[in-house]
């Protein structure tokens, strides 16, 4: 291991070698059975004589910080005589006063639960890792593209060429590959376009309820949010600020209500946007996944005034912990967002971006896109008709023909929280409504996701939270 040990200064060699291995003993930041450095690896490096470092370690051994093991080396032991104590002062560093108004990220890795009805995860145990790992290992050589350097941060040409192909056939979103730019997920997409288009100060719309991350983000730039209401139709046209310099919305599967935008309301959006001069970032996060009814056009392709920014994820399509997303832009904005995308990160990671421009270019993400799709109509309309057959009355749920998820409006009055908090306490986990709402005035409700769940799990979980809904609160 290299141990930092600092001689500088007046003093005694060897009780400094003995004072700063036994802080961090003490402290921690050497654990138990963790390996010294040799006496004469460590006299080498400090230049100092072995009989130095020698007394110091005999010394630390005397006091049972360590054990010496002949032929092994030295090692902290398992049992320390003093409790770690935090000795470092308090800082008068503080955050900008607008953390204080942002929430604490969800704790997505928690222990596995029984029933998990979370929204927006994909099913991990499906996924091609045989293939994707193939891949991965002949990008991680020596030889490979973008191996020991950096690369534009646009991303790769490549696999910008393969997501512009991959939308355009999907999705009939006309983009040519110098309009893409790989990121780090959907989430820093947004991030870049706030970056470069917001002032601190500026309005942005946003559909309420709406996702949350997105919110944060604004607000963490200074913008001013204001909250656009949502119906049947997707977001309200009318209620739109003419002052907001942009608009998010997720017109083909709202989040987290699962609605999509009627075309009527698309075009007057676009109306709208030409009028005011504001852009409109289009969230497509989860489109891949339609189980009926006529896929409806993205707002990019039906914009011919360069206003709509187009950002897509393969999050829900392959993995989230891939971090890989994708933002179409306009030509009088790529400039800008090289340089932000630059002096946030620099670039996405290469090797993902090689292996994921082979996954599109060969055919794997439409293979793999088709067997999901099967896998979670059959969830989809599973939960649908239990829904229906079952739960008349406590939930009803709000027609949706895509996604990961299904969301359910409660009786009028009830908790959803309190809801899902018992839900929990049964082993089954799921969102309220209520958490993704800003109106004061708000419809409970629930968001069923049916990806991490199996669906031979779906049935029982869904008896569960019945029994919850029939068992009043305090009962």
């Amino acid at each position: 291991m290299d141990l930092h040990v600092s001689l500088d200064g007046p003093g005694d060699l060897t009780g400094k070698v003995y004072g700063q291995i036994r802080t961090a003993i003490v402290d921690g930041r050497l654990s138990a059975g963790e390996r010294l450095p040799s006496s004469r690896e460590l006299a080498d490096r400090l230049a100092v004589s072995r009989n130095t470092v020698g007394v110091a370690y005999d010394r630390l051994a005397a006091e049972g910080f360590v054990r010496a093991q002949v032929g092994a080396g030295t090692f902290v032991t398992d049992e320390r005589p003093h409790p770690a104590v935090d000795r470092r002062p308090d800082s008068p560093l503080r955050p900008r006063a607008v953390w204080d108004r942002i929430g604490e990220p969800p704790a997505m890795a928690d222990a596995a639960v029984e029933f998990d009805f979370r929204a927006g995860i994909p099913d991990a145990t499906r996924f091609p890792y045989s293939t994707w790992r193939a891949m991965l290992a002949e990008e991680l050589r020596p030889t490979a593209v973008g191996t020991g350097t950096h690369i534009d941060p646009a991303g790769l040409p490549a696999l910008r060429a393969a997501i512009a192909q991959h939308i355009g056939v999907s999705r009939a979103v006309r983009a040519v590959p110098d309009e893409v730019f790989v990121t780090s997920g959907s989430q820093q997409a947004v991030d870049l376009v706030t970056r470069v288009l917001i002032e601190p100060g500026d309005t942005v719309a946003m559909e309420d309820p709406g996702y949350l991350p997105v919110r944060r983000a604004f607000v963490a730039h200074g913008a001013k949010v204001a909250d656009v209401p949502v119906d049947a139709e997707g977001l309200v046209v009318e209620a739109l600020p003419d002052h907001a310099r942009l608009v998010y919305v997720t017109p083909s599967h709202q989040y987290p209500l699962g609605t999509a935008m009627s075309l009527r309301r698309r075009l007057a959006l676009l109306r709208w946007a030409e009028r005011t001069g504001a852009a409109v970032l289009e969230d497509d996060y989860d489109s891949e996944y339609r189980y009926g009814g006529r896929p409806l056009e993205p707002l990019h392709s039906l914009d011919h005034t360069g206003r709509v920014l187009y950002v897509g994820s393969f999050s829900k399509v392959l993995l989230p912990t891939l971090r890989l997303g994708f933002l179409v832009a306009p030509p009088p904005l790529r400039s800008a967002l090289r340089k932000a995308k630059h002096v946030t990160d620099w670039h996405t990671e290469v090797p993902v971006q090689a292996v994921a421009a082979r996954f599109l270019a060969d055919g794997h993400l439409s293979r793999h896109v088709r067997r999901m799709r099967a896998v979670y109509a059959t969830r989809h309309h599973l939960i649908r008709s239990r829904l229906a057959r079952s739960f008349a009355g406590r939930l009803d749920a709000i027609p949706s023909v895509a996604g990961l998820h299904i969301a359910a409006y409660l009786p009028t009055g009830t908790d959803d929280m309190d809801v899902a908090v018992r839900a929990f306490a049964a082993g089954v986990v799921l969102q309220p409504l209520s958490r993704y709402r800003q109106a004061v005035s708000t419809s409970p409700g629930l968001i069923l996701g049916y990806g991490a769940i199996p669906t031979e799990r779906i049935e029982e979980g869904l008896r569960r939270l019945g029994r919850v809904l029939d068992d009043p609160p305090g009962r």
